[in-house]
């Protein structure tokens, strides 16, 4: 997501200067990451549709803006993660006072208490990314090789772009996998009537880390409606013409787009995380941001005549079966393509409720991208009104 408010209150710049300095940084890693880094909880327990519920950290935020450093002095959010040697590192959106934007790299120990690297690790240097910088990482990791998608901005297009690294440090950039593909394609008309969404400008670039029985990876981009990609070396994509997924509830009615890669439930399907704003229907505030769960299965084109799922869940059904469902939902949408999610919740797990998740350069946002499983437990970590970074965190299910 990217920020269209700048209006900060001087008391809330205030207090994030002052936490920054209870924040340690470095000027190098805690190790050197290679190939053969290993990856992920040791203890590792797959989940199940839907993961809840989540917590807020009660001493958030964990992480702040850094006046010692000119590239974070405004302004962090918006952090990707992922666990190596019972670390981990969260890559995160950074801004300095001319709202440019690049990416830095923090670690922990614990989920909780974070040191930073002195310096970004990906920054502007690129036409596509001159004026805006680079924005909203997203990470996954496949065969010793780190998958990044981020979000170039020349202060024009928004464009999904592609880096990988080995080290999290030194970063290859690739072109924009979908800069050949038309500026708009348009959107059917809702009941907020028509509209038009980005397709060679949509961000977001959520991506499945295992291949298909076709040999194919999945994608799922977009920061209006959701769109379905596939690749077979994870840097060249056909995307879908037709989105995969449309906002469908009141609290995602005025976009929705995707969280941190997908992850594998145990009976294999893969869970999205994902984020929605609404306009402002049932009881949400205009324009809040929040966060919901779907169920996906990229290895099936969804045919509502041969499945019974396409349906959205309650929090209290937590046991990824349609034992309860409130009413069928993504199947009865049309699509050519019968590609569609298997299932979403019908209400946020996550919403604005804390000061600084509903002031600060954008008001009302809670914005996640990224979720890893350490020491037991699931922590999500997320943009809060887009200026500093916040921790929830879930049991992991027996």
């Amino acid at each position: 997501m990217r920020a269209v408010n700048w209006a900060v209150t001087a008391l809330l710049t205030c207090l994030q200067a002052a936490s920054s300095s209870h924040i340690p940084s470095a000027d190098i890693l805690p190790f050197n990451i290679t190939r053969s880094t290993v990856e992920g909880d040791l203890n590792y327990i797959s989940p199940i549709f839907p993961i809840l519920p989540f917590h807020k950290y009660p001493q958030n935020p964990i992480l702040t803006p850094n006046p010692a450093n000119d590239w974070e002095s405004a302004y962090v959010y918006n952090p990707a993660a992922i666990v190596l040697n019972e670390t981990i590192f969260l890559l995160y959106r950074a801004q300095n006072a001319s709202k440019t934007s690049s990416i830095g790299l923090a670690w922990s120990h614990d989920g909780y208490k974070f040191t930073r690297l002195n310096k970004p690790v990906l920054y502007a240097t690129l036409p596509w990314e001159a004026g805006g910088g680079t924005e909203d990482p997203r990470i996954v990791r496949v065969n010793g090789t780190f998958y990044l998608t981020y979000t170039g901005y020349d202060l024009n297009t928004p464009r999904l772009c592609i880096a990988t690294s080995e080290d999290l440090v030194h970063w290859t950039k690739f072109n924009p996998p979908f800069a050949g593909l038309g500026e708009y394609n348009p959107v059917a008309a809702t009941s907020e009537g028509a509209g038009r969404d980005r397709l060679t400008s949509a961000p977001g670039g959520a991506i499945v880390t295992e291949q298909t029985s076709d040999g194919l990876y999945h994608m799922y981009f977009g920061d209006s409606v959701m769109y379905h990609a596939t690749s077979t070396d994870l840097l060249n994509w056909t995307a879908s013409s037709e989105p995969f997924a449309t906002p469908m509830n009141p609290w995602e009615n005025g976009l929705i787009e995707p969280g941190p890669a997908p992850i594998k439930t145990r009976d294999g399907r893969w869970l999205l995380i994902y984020n929605g704003m609404t306009t402002g229907e049932a009881g949400y505030r205009p324009t809040q941001y929040s966060v919901g769960q779907m169920l996906l299965d990229p290895s099936t084109s969804f045919q509502p005549s041969s499945h019974t799922d396409g349906e959205k869940y309650a929090h209290g059904n937590q046991g990824g079966s349609a034992q309860s469902p409130l009413f069928a939902a993504d199947s009865d949408r049309p699509s050519p393509a019968r590609d569609r999610p298997i299932a979403r919740l019908e209400t946020p797990f996550m919403v604005p409720s804390t000061p600084e998740e509903e002031s600060g350069q954008v008001d009302l946002v809670v914005f996640a991208e990224g979720l890893v499983q350490f020491h037991g437990k699931w922590f999500l970590y997320y943009g809060q009104a887009d200026a500093t970074i916040g921790v929830a965190v879930a049991d992991v299910q027996e």
